[in-house]
C-alpha cells in the first residue's frame, strides 16, 4: 500500500482551506489549522492557531511532518509577516513544499494592464505590499520550494460575496463598478486547480482565475440574473474615476493546467450560484 503524502492546511476553516480540504481529503492525509471553530477532521489532525501563536506553529510541523502546506491564514499583516518567517525557518531544511495564497492586490499599484506571471509586483495599498513582502520572504528562505499561487476576487455558494449579493436581492440594491475589468476564481475550481499543482509537483508563481476578463457589472449582472427574475436597482460606481478602465486581472502564461480546469467568467458561476 502507497503511504499518502501528509498535506497541512494553514486556515483550513476559511473559504479557501475548507474547500482545499474536502478536494484533497481522498488523496491525501490532511491535517487543518482553524481558529474558532473546529474542522471536519479527526482530532489528531486539527489544530486550533492564529497567526501570533508561532511557537504553536513550531509544535504543529513537528508532529505532522508534512509534506505539502498550504497557507491561507488570516490576520494582522505584521503578524502574518512574522508567522511566516517562523513557518520558512521550520521548514527551511526539510524537504516541505509550501503553497502560499496571495492576491491580485500585488499589481494595484498599476492597473493599466492586467498581470501575467512574468510581472514585477507592484503595489499601492498596505494589503498588497504585505503580501509581496511575504511573496519575496518565503522565495528567498525556500527557493523553488515556496509556490505562489495568487488569486483574484474568490466565489463560493457561502462566500461573504454571495451573501452580499444575496442581501443586495433582498434589499432591492447591489453596487457595480462600470470601469473596473477583471476574472475571478471560485473557491471549488481553486482547489481543483491547486490539487493539480500539488500532485504535479508545479513550481513558480501562478496566477489562478477565469480564463477571460469581464467588466463588473457585467459579471454581477450574471449572477443576479441567475438567482432572481426580479428588477434590481443598480448603484453604479467607477473606481478612480481619472481612469477610464481600471484593469485589475490576472492573466496567466502557464500552460500546465489541462483544459478542464479552465473555466471563463460566466462558466464559472456554475460552481457557486
Amino acid at each position: 500500500m502507497i503511504e499518502m503524502k501528509k498535506l497541512l492546511i494553514l486556515g483550513a476553516s476559511g473559504l479557501v482551506g475548507k474547500a482545499l480540504l474536502e478536494k484533497c481529503s481522498d488523496d491525501f492525509e490532511v491535517y487543518g489549522t482553524y481558529s474558532t471553530r473546529g474542522l471536519p477532521l479527526s482530532e489528531e489532525k486539527q489544530f486550533q492557531l492564529v497567526c501570533s501563536e508561532s511557537e504553536k506553529l513550531g509544535e504543529i510541523i513537528s508532529t505532522v511532518k508534512p509534506d505539502a502546506i498550504v497557507s491561507s491564514i488570516r490576520g494582522d499583516f505584521e503578524e502574518q509577516l512574522k508567522f511566516h518567517k517562523e513557518l520558512a525557518s521550520h521548514i527551511q531544511h526539510t524537504e516541505s513544499a509550501l503553497y502560499y495564497i496571495s492576491t491580485a492586490n500585488v499589481f494595484d499599484g498599476d492597473v493599466t494592464k492586467h498581470h501575467n506571471e512574468s510581472d514585477s509586483p507592484q503595489a499601492s495599498s498596505p494589503y498588497g505590499q504585505f503580501k509581496i513582502d511575504c511573496e519575496y520572504m518565503l522565495q528567498e528562505k525556500l527557493k523553488d520550494r515556496a509556490v505562489i499561487i495568487r488569486i483574484p476576487q474568490i466565489w463560493g455558494r457561502r462566500s461573504p460575496r454571495m451573501e452580499a449579493i444575496n442581501k443586495g436581492i433582498e434589499e432591492n440594491t447591489i453596487d457595480v463598478y462600470t470601469n473596473l475589468e477583471c476574472n475571478h476564481l471560485s473557491d471549488t475550481l481553486l482547489a481543483k486547480q491547486l490539487h493539480y499543482i500539488i500532485t504535479h509537483n508545479l513550481k513558480g508563481i501562478f496566477h489562478l482565475g477565469a480564463t477571460d476578463m469581464m467588466p463588473h457589472d457585467q459579471f454581477i449582472k450574471n449572477i443576479v440574473a441567475r438567482l432572481t427574475d426580479e428588477k434590481i436597482h443598480y448603484q453604479y460606481k467607477t473606481l478612480d474615476p481619472a481612469t477610464d478602465t481600471y484593469y485589475f486581472g490576472l492573466a496567466s502564461i502557464r500552460k500546465e493546467l489541462p483544459e478542464e480546469l479552465r473555466e471563463t467568467n460566466i462558466q464559472m458561476i456554475d460552481d457557486f450560484v
